[in-house]
């Protein structure tokens, strides 16, 4: 298909504005437990039917993929939207402001637009395969911190469910060593918060040990227009496949990478 990146930021922006909207309404609603430590709420299942509403009447060709309600038309589609309605729900509902509404469009295994809009810090982020990446009007850029014992790093949430103790021994050896090397290490509960920032130069590197396209799609899109790496644990460049979402401002890439190729030494 002939794919008008432009006319679909705007499209999906609508979407986002929608969305926003809702959770700055803070009715959060019935919270209700999915597996081990982690919860869905009415405010998400609404914002989510909201979205895929609105972009199947505005899009009907183009897949929709939503964390909470699953996959519509996905199969054999060019284009994929990717929503996670409130990223960082335990923070939404603990009355913390650090949640995001995150819809990115993936084509093929690639990220080709992003938007995250932080409802309670009044600042949306977007990005166009090949266009630049802004917060408003403001281009942004990844910091230019060259160091890691100056950087700030945020790092994923750790994992939760089934074998979460062995899935979290990377993690912790990752924070160990963030800890004997980065500047601040910060967990701010929401990949969306993660990438925006270090888009905008805010922080310096995140690190998640996983890659859920309703998660990542908006944020590595936003990153990668800003100038940062983004990568693989490994290195290797971000895709839908990855099994790590690495980003990294330039300066501090290669230590970045030394530090997660270490920590596999840690790990029993």
């Amino acid at each position: 298909m002939n794919t008008d990146l432009q006319e679909l930021l705007r499209i999906g922006s609508l979407a986002v504005d929608q969305a926003a909207a809702v959770v700055r309404g803070k009715v959060v609603g019935q919270v209700t437990g999915k597996g081990d430590r982690d919860m869905v709420s009415a405010l998400d299942l609404i914002v989510e039917d909201r979205v895929r509403s609105f972009l199947k009447r505005e899009t009907p060709e183009i897949g929709f993929l939503g964390e909470e309600r699953g996959g519509e038309n996905i199969d054999g589609a060019d284009l994929t939207w990717a929503l996670d309605p409130v990223d960082g729900t335990a923070n939404l509902v603990h009355g913390l402001p650090l949640c995001g509404v995150s819809l990115g469009l993936v084509q093929g295994d690639r990220s080709v637009l992003g938007i995250i809009d932080l409802p309670f810090l009044q600042r949306r982020f977007c990005a166009t395969d090949g266009n630049g990446a802004y917060a408003g009007d403001a281009r942004l850029t990844s910091s230019a911190t060259a160091s890691l014992d100056a950087a700030i790093v945020s790092i994923g949430d750790y994992a939760v469910g089934a074998a979460a103790g062995e899935r979290n021994r990377r993690r912790l050896a990752v924070t160990q060593l963030l800890a004997e090397r980065a500047l601040r290490v910060r967990m701010f509960g929401s990949a969306a918060v993660d990438l925006a920032w270090v888009a905008s130069g805010q922080v310096d590197a995140t690190i998640a040990m996983s890659n859920h396209p309703w998660d990542m799609a908006a944020g590595v899109c936003i990153a990668r227009e800003a100038g940062c790496a983004v990568m693989d644990a490994d290195g290797t460049p971000h895709t839908l496949k990855s099994s790590a979402t690495v980003t990294a401002a330039p300066g501090v890439r290669d230590a970045v990478l030394k530090l997660l190729q270490d920590s596999k030494a840690l790990v029993p």
